[in-house]
């Protein structure tokens, strides 16, 4: 399968808005789920994995401990979403801040991001999890920030959260493969907030790409979102070698772990 039309399909929004309030709602797509997660892979690896998947044996315990890891990336999938949605809210809610020319961008992603909120908790009440309530966030991260006073800030935590989920999604691929409806959920997602994050960052005068380790123009406080990312070496290859460190950083995007994006939350949260 050609990887640029897989992606292309995964972006498609319309999923996001229907409403799932039962697990069987998100069956329907299982099986497309599972053909994405091998499409995706190396060439030969997506049959080794195949064939091997058909060998393996799930014992209760195992059972219990995937869908913990399941339900464990939801909720953090959630909890960043929810900050999300709330960030472009209360921006599109202040007078003044967001230009006219730019406000269209902010409605559009702050749609994506209240669409992801409602997919999330009904993935989760559909997966008998009760969804994680909502945090009370501060958006100063304890006065560090005032985004809603100054646009540029708006605009460097906008960029800071986009680069945030998009990372955090890629590094809890491994815990959602085992559902493969919410595999390809999780794969849609990221696609959407990869885009919004190289809108931001184009908003910014910045490259779409992340390029190195600070994430192009922002603040020592940030530095957390872009830790890892100067990495050239993927697997055994060195990147910088053959393109240059700054193009072989760039044209490969590293994980968080659920603690690093955990810990980039809790900056945010009261």
């Amino acid at each position: 399968m050609n990887i640029l039309k897989l992606l292309d399909k995964l972006s498609d929004d319309s999923f996001f808005t229907q409403q799932t309030s039962r697990l069987e709602s998100l069956t329907d797509i299982s099986s497309f789920g599972k053909k994405a997660a091998v499409a995706a892979l190396p060439l030969g690896l997506g049959s080794f994995m195949a064939t091997s998947a058909k060998a393996e044996t799930t014992t209760p315990d195992t059972g219990l401990a995937m869908k913990s890891a399941l339900t464990d990336a939801l909720q953090l999938a959630l909890t960043l979403e929810y900050l999300e949605d709330e960030y472009y809210r209360i921006g599109l809610n202040t007078a003044n801040l967001i230009p006219t020319a730019d406000r269209t961008v902010f409605m559009q992603i702050s749609k994506h991001e209240a669409a992801h909120v409602t997919f999330l908790k009904n993935t989760l009440n559909s997966l008998g999890t009760a969804p994680v309530a909502k945090p009370t966030f501060d958006f100063t991260a304890g006065g560090n920030f005032m985004p809603f006073n100054d646009y540029q800030q708006f605009l460097v935590l906008a960029q800071a959260f986009e680069d945030t989920g998009v990372r955090a999604y890629k590094g809890q691929a491994g815990n959602v493969m085992s559902n493969g409806a919410v595999l390809q959920a999780a794969l849609q997602i990221h696609s959407v907030e990869a885009r919004h994050a190289s809108m931001v960052r184009r908003m910014r005068a910045n490259k779409g790409w992340i390029e190195l380790a600070n994430g192009g123009n922002m603040p020592a406080a940030t530095n957390a979102v872009y830790a890892g990312e100067n990495v050239t070496v993927q697997a055994g290859f060195n990147t910088a070698s053959a393109f240059g460190a700054a193009a072989g950083s760039a044209a490969y995007d590293e994980v968080l772990t659920g603690a690093e994006a955990t810990a980039i939350a809790s900056l945010f949260i009261v």
